[in-house]
């Protein structure tokens, strides 16, 4: 966008310059006017040139006011979900160790059972 606002400044700076060259060459006064046009042309681009350049910086502030908004509020969605997810994770794992845990205590009986079975058969031996 910036790019284009550009362009069009170019464009008045040189279309000031061949209107100026044109007036010049076709419409012959004494030296004195000649330079009083040219004074007044410049002038005028220059004018104009400033008042695009400002259209253009007003532009580009308005889009960077707008992108850093929408930063803003992206950040804050973005910290959400992350404590979102941070609290599952860590309510997953939660329930992880208690299921590691309850299935530990049933290996250890289990194994408690075999091992007093064992010991029963190896008396009746």
């Amino acid at each position: 966008m910036a790019e284009r606002d550009w362009d069009v400044v170019k464009a008045l700076v040189v279309g000031g310059l061949i209107g100026a060259a044109i007036g010049i060459l076709f419409a012959p006064k004494s030296g004195k006017e000649t330079r009083q046009d040219l004074s007044m042309k410049a002038d005028e681009l220059l004018a104009k040139a400033k008042e695009e350049y400002e259209k253009a910086s007003e532009k580009g502030r308005a889009a960077y006011e707008a992108a850093s908004l929408r930063m803003k509020e992206f950040e804050g969605v973005a910290r959400e979900k992350a404590e979102e997810i941070a609290g599952k994770a860590s309510e997953l794992a939660a329930q992880g160790a208690e299921k590691l845990s309850d299935g530990s205590g049933r290996l250890k009986k289990a194994f408690d059972a075999g091992m007093e079975a064992y010991r029963e058969e190896k008396n009746k031996i």
